[in-house]
């Protein structure tokens, strides 16, 4: 039998969090593996979006590139947000219902007050963490401006620029671990459920709480496939965060138990 445990103590309404095993983890993935491939078009089509979002990111601050740096790793703290329309596709796969891109798109009709809400919360974080990662640069490195073109030299042969870098990448570190925290269960919660803000934010934190091995080694295959997405200028995000957020379904299924709480219908 699984152990789990309450939300919150001494409730009959909220959810209880079941502990799982370390290596869990491999098989969200390969649970979001097959959803991805049984929904294809609007995964890969969902994926593409983000990769031109990406891309217009860039082209924004390209005369800055501590803005650009920092857009580029709000990846890791807005995906968890932005991929709900993932999450959905693979709850209509387990519900046998169509998932179709129209759908993903209107996922957040769904439960929107609370859903808006923690947009409105990830928005508010990204604004604070390129402001943050600009005043860190203009602190550490100086107040001039880097291009795309000439900033490697200037952050890898310096020692300013490595300073910065490893102040960065610390920052960043508690930052994305603070989202993900709150995250990890909670959107595909909310989806999933009639669950305010606050009961699927409670929730996430209980299950990262109740299972720090199984939950570390998930935000590191995050990192690592979110990674590889950016390191191939973006392409490889069609695929990577496809199949993370389907994967993020199966991990909020095996982590939370369905108790009493009523489904909503569509």
């Amino acid at each position: 039998m699984v152990a789990s445990i309450p939300v919150i103590e001494s409730s009959l309404t909220t959810p209880k969090v079941r502990i799982v095993s370390i290596d869990q983890p491999w098989e969200w993935l390969g649970a979001g593996w097959k959803d991805l491939w049984r929904a294809p078009a609007a995964s890969i089509s969902y994926g593409l979006i983000f990769v031109v979002m990406g891309y217009f990111l860039v082209y924004l601050v390209d005369a800055q590139f501590q803005y650009a740096l920092a857009l580029t790793t709000g990846f890791l703290l807005a995906g968890p947000f932005l991929a709900m329309g993932l999450y959905d596709l693979s709850r209509r796969l387990e519900a046998g219902e169509p998932a179709t891109l129209g759908h993903a798109l209107m996922a957040w009709q769904r439960n929107a007050t609370p859903i808006l809400m923690f947009g409105g919360l990830v928005g508010l974080l990204m604004i604070v963490w390129a402001r943050l990662s600009a005043l860190l640069f203009g602190v550490i490195v100086g107040g001039r401006n880097l291009t795309l073109d000439n900033s490697a030299a200037q952050l890898f042969f310096s020692g300013s620029g490595l300073t910065f870098l490893l102040v960065f990448v610390l920052v960043g570190a508690i930052i994305a671990a603070a989202v993900f925290a709150i995250s990890v269960v909670s959107i595909p919660m909310m989806l999933d459920r009639k669950t305010d803000f606050v009961t699927a934010v409670l929730t996430s934190l209980t299950a990262v709480r109740a299972n720090p091995g199984p939950m570390v080694l998930w935000a590191a295959l995050i990192v690592i496939f979110t990674g590889i997405g950016l390191l191939t200028f973006y392409l490889g995000l069609a695929l990577a965060l496809p199949l993370i957020g389907h994967a993020t379904w199966h991990a909020y299924r095996d982590l939370v138990e369905d108790g009493d709480l009523e489904q909503q219908p569509l």
